[in-house]
């Protein structure tokens, strides 16, 4: 039985400010198509600043929809493999 190692390398990138948090999410895939996606944190004015707790928040965001989108291309991808429509995929 032959084992194949593959990685993917995902990058994210934050911008914030006192109330806002962005995150941006890549992920290059050995075909060398590139899926992205966006997450995005507000911290109530009420709350200490604590950065780090919105880029977290924001991250995670950002890779729940990265994970969606790849879910969706799988599918699309059996589909077209296999000339019919696939069983969803519970998340």
């Amino acid at each position: 039985m032959t084992h194949t190692a593959v990685g993917w390398h995902i990058e994210l990138e934050f911008q914030e400010d006192d109330q806002h948090t962005r995150a941006a999410a890549m992920v290059r895939l050995p075909d060398g198509t590139e899926v992205r996606a966006h997450g995005h944190a507000t911290r109530h004015r009420s709350d200490s600043n604590q950065p780090r707790v919105g880029e977290e928040v924001a991250g995670a965001r950002a890779l729940n929809e990265l994970a969606m989108q790849l879910l969706t291309k799988a599918h699309d991808e059996i589909d077209e493999a296999s000339g019919r429509r696939s069983h969803s995929i519970n998340v």
